[in-house]
């Protein structure tokens, strides 16, 4: 069976519990293995005997045993089986006398305790690694890590002299990049072989083979309480030894040589397939051979030679069997590199396409719409904005198709921006699609346009389109925008629809374009009937800093709008601590005064019900909290959880929170996190306080129907329902001026920029504002230095550039980076600029020379398979 990158493990692991424990993780194929990487390595093992051995401190040594004895514990029920080894011919080839300890198990299975004792007979040859403890004036290992050597094996008898050169001091087999076993020449006696020694699998041949394996720094992995890191770590070895590994990658670059560490053949209980297994004396060569065969290099020769990295190959075999810290972090950088290269080399090429793609010109005329609207304003446009509408002008005026991405913060006037630039499009007689990624935020944009083009000559006719209409209006706004008669058109996701046809489309505006993947906005570009491609504006106002923004929409021109107009105080933002009853009593007192003021309140929450399927408390919080966002939830976006699987659809509309921080102890399994807040609970808490007596609240959910979001938030705003406790389906677009607080509930649990977000939909209307962030964080820790940079900071871009730092591109970017099926896990856009931008340079020159990667096959599948799998980043493809 010929394994590649794409073989699913269903097909490859026996263990079907275990298939679907990596699953949920995100791990479905050998290239989803073999991409979950290790967030640590192990320190090496320091190689001490017996007589060094120093109480607490971890080490591994060779020995033999000589006796062996289960105890039934009768106080207790279960076993205690112990044994008593000696390491006489391992202390003296480190020239310190011989020494005994005894290695202890404890379980309540007899199976367990029938197994280890067939292991440890008296006289077999092992490999101890553990930590010493002193019991009864006798040295204890307590659950050590064992591993048993086949007696009389050919290089069975390899001594042990070498390991008293360069190790005797205790201070690491490994502290360099050379292999400390491969001198080794003295005797080591074999183990006497038991009477069913035959019968018995041994762990190792030799002794070097297994003081190798328990020296050699280990990965951890992000585990979860289905799966540990250790078998996480077994399932992948087993894939590479199936894949034709047989060593692992020695210090000077090749895949395999002399000296290396063997990869153990994974037994038929855990691998149905083992490639090669019938060809006993396959040769390291021939195995790196065949695994560089399977695991072809994606980055061109030229350039890898030139970087003096890894091969693809030999960079997974370091990062998950890694010979030293030092190749561990080396095979790291070629991977970020590859990543840095494929990303660059998409965006060059998406580039490139558009500008090969015909488009309607929209020249500019005299006494146009657009300048008319200008002069209309009541106000009078900042800088910023009129560089951006220039900027755009100009653009829109060209045959190839405009690709601009305008990034301003909240109430900076991006609507402004937009209009001007459709209103250029309809003046040249074609159509303008806005589309908005919910209704709410739809309608507010319909009315917001149709009142500031309404005095316009010629008349210009404003068509709302959504997915909630009744059939009559939806069969008369989709007549409107079949008709090809200039216009605009607002929409929702109904914009993608099949029955959507707009034959004039000249510019499609994407409000949040990072709630919009690429086959979507292909649909609309496959639109127009002459072959032509719309210009096309993307917005958002989620901070993204510039480095980041220059990396990931390299496709794009990017504008940014940095001033906000005039008459806006900046808005007061407090960290609550839940438990701070005092300070929440204070809180709610001032929120009743705002609205007896006339005002209005918001307070979000990250569930919509206490009691959701699977999201009660620790991992299962985060596993389906991932980055099932209340704004998915809103747009119908499918959610992905933390680790890369996919939550369900209930889980999407039940979180809220964007990308929550998972906390994940040392050995990588996730750290339970108390419940998250939830709408009704909330809600129902709320109005039974004696601050709130009198006053009507409303609820506003991902799951609510579209008429019922459009009622309650105009009750809202009307003030009937002064209070609004919603989830963040109120976090983009929402604009009621009256509001003046915010309360953020479990606000340690999210992104900065989505608090920056939510924060945003106060103080819209010049009144003093407010932001209480509601944090159950413990004091000191990274969740409550993360609501320092919020609370001490309004600037989006710097709040931004912190995410990016404390987290990566998360939520700056979009549900990739959240873990899915993102190709880029390594890259970090802020700490690897200066690596992006020589990829960057390198991937125009291999361009330039070879536009279509006609003689870099590999290279072309990554950046296809890179399109496809981020497409949140690429805009256009």
């Amino acid at each position: 069976m010929s394994i590649t990158m794409d073989t699913t493990l269903a097909s490859l692991v026996t263990n079907k519990r275990r298939v679907s424990a990596l699953k949920s993780l995100g791990i479905v194929t050998v290239g989803d293995a073999l991409t979950y990487y290790p967030f640590r390595v192990t320190e090496p093992v320091p190689l001490r005997a017996i007589r060094e051995a120093a109480p607490g401190q971890q080490m591994a040594f060779a020995a033999v045993i000589r006796d062996m004895r289960v105890v039934p514990m009768n106080v207790r029920r279960g076993y205690r089986l112990e044994a008593t080894v000696d390491d006489a011919d391992f202390a003296r080839s480190r020239r310190v006398p011989g020494g005994a300890a005894r290695l202890t198990f404890f379980s309540y299975r007899k199976s367990y305790v029938d197994w280890v004792s067939m292991r440890l007979r008296a006289g077999t040859s092992v490999v101890v690694s553990g930590m010493p403890s002193e019991y009864m004036g006798q040295l204890q290992f307590t659950h050590p890590e064992i591993l048993t050597v086949a007696p009389g094996s050919a290089g069975a008898g390899a001594g042990l002299e070498g390991y008293a050169r360069g190790a005797a001091s205790g201070n690491g087999a490994f502290a360099g990049s050379t292999d400390p076993y491969a001198s080794v020449q003295s005797a080591y006696p074999p183990a006497a072989a038991a009477s069913s020694g035959a019968a018995l699998k041994y762990d190792a041949d030799t002794v070097q083979e297994a003081l190798t394996r328990v020296c050699r720094p280990r990965p951890v992995y992000h585990a979860s309480s289905r799966i540990s890191s250790e078998h996480i770590h077994e399932t992948i070895l087993g894939l590479l030894w199936m894949m034709g590994a047989r060593t692992s990658s020695t210090p000077d670059g090749q895949l395999a040589g002399a000296g290396s560490a063997g990869i153990v053949a994974p037994t038929t209980d855990t691998i149905a397939v083992q490639n090669g297994e019938e060809n006993s004396g396959t040769t390291a060569e021939s195995g790196a051979e065949a695994l560089s065969q399977s695991i072809p290099d994606v980055l061109p020769e030229s350039v890898r030679k030139a970087k003096n990295l890894m091969h693809r190959a030999e960079a997974f075999l370091a990062i998950h069997d890694p010979a030293s810290t030092t190749r561990f972090k080396e095979a790291i950088e070629t991977l970020r590199y590859e990543e840095a290269f494929v990303s660059q080399t998409s965006l060059l090429k998406a580039r490139s396409h558009a500008h090969k793609s015909a488009a309607h010109s929209c020249p500019l005329v005299t006494d146009s719409l657009r300048d008319q609207f200008i002069a209309s304003l009541p106000f009078s446009l900042t800088a910023g904005q009129q560089q951006v509408i220039h900027d755009i002008a100009a653009d829109l005026a060209h045959d190839w198709p405009m690709q601009r991405l305008l990034q301003g913060e909240v109430g900076s006037g991006k609507t402004v921006v937009a209009l001007a630039a459709m209103l250029q499009a309809v003046d040249a007689g074609y159509q303008a699609v806005l589309v908005a990624p919910t209704q709410v935020l739809a309608e507010q944009h319909a009315e917001t346009i149709g009142r500031m083009v309404e005095q316009l000559k010629p008349a210009i006719p404003v068509t709302l389109l959504t997915g909630g209409m009744k059939l009559a209006a939806r069969r008369k706004a989709l007549a409107a925008a079949s008709s090809g008669e200039p216009g605009i058109i607002v929409a929702t996701h109904a914009a993608f629809s099949k029955t959507f046809q707009a034959p004039h489309l000249a510019l499609v505006v994407i409000d949040e374009q990072h709630r919009f993947g690429v086959e979507q906005r292909e649909s609309l570009n496959a639109k127009t009937d002459d072959g032509t491609t719309p210009h096309l504006l993307v917005m958002t106002a989620t901070p993204i800093p510039r480095t980041a923004a220059m990396t990931w929409f390299g496709d794009l021109d990017i504008s940014w709008l940095t001033e906000l107009p005039g008459g806006r105080k900046p808005i007061r933002t407090v960290v609550v601590n839940e438990a701070d009853a005092a300070t929440m009593g204070r809180m709610f007192a001032h929120i009743r005064a705002r609205v007896d003021a006339g005002e209005r309140a918001y307070i979000v929450c990250p569930r919509i019900d206490a009691d959701d399927e699977g999201n009660e408390g620790g991992s299962g919080v985060s596993a389906a909290a991932g980055s099932a966002r209340g704004r998915a939830a809103a747009s119908g976006s499918s959610a992905r959880t933390a680790a890369g699987g996919r939550a369900t659809r209930a889980a999407a509309d039940a979180i809220g929170i964007d990308d929550p921080y998972e906390t994940f102890d040392e050995n990588g399994e996730t750290v339970a996190c108390p419940p998250l807040h939830a709408v009704a609970e909330i809600a129902d808490r709320l109005q039974k306080l004696p601050q709130f007596q009198g006053i009507r609240f409303a609820t506003l959910t991902g799951r609510d129907k579209d008429d019922v979001k459009t009622q309650v938030m105009a009750d809202f705003a009307g003030g009937e329902t002064p209070i609004l406790v919603s989830t963040t389906v109120i976090e983009v677009g929402v604009d009621v001026k009256q509001a003046s607080c915010i309360v953020i509930f479990d606000a340690d649990r999210y992104g900065l920029s989505q608090l920056h977000q939510l924060r945003g939909r106060v103080g819209r209307g010049g009144t003093n504002s407010w932001a209480f962030l509601i944090s159950r964080a413990e004091p000191g820790s990274p969740a409550e230095q993360r609501l320092e940079v919020i609370h001490h900071s309004l600037d989006g871009a710097e709040i931004a550039q912190a995410d990016l730092e404390f987290r990566g591109a998360g939520d700056v970017l979009g549900d990739a980076q959240s873990g899915g099926k993102s190709s880029l896990k390594l890259l970090r856009v802020v700490k690897d600029a200066d690596m992006i931008a020589d990829a960057r340079t390198r991937a125009e020159q291999l361009l330039a020379a070879d536009p279509e990667l006609a003689d870099e096959v590999q290279l072309a599948g990554a950046v296809l398979d890179f399109t496809r799998g981020n497409e949140t980043f690429l805009t256009s493809s």
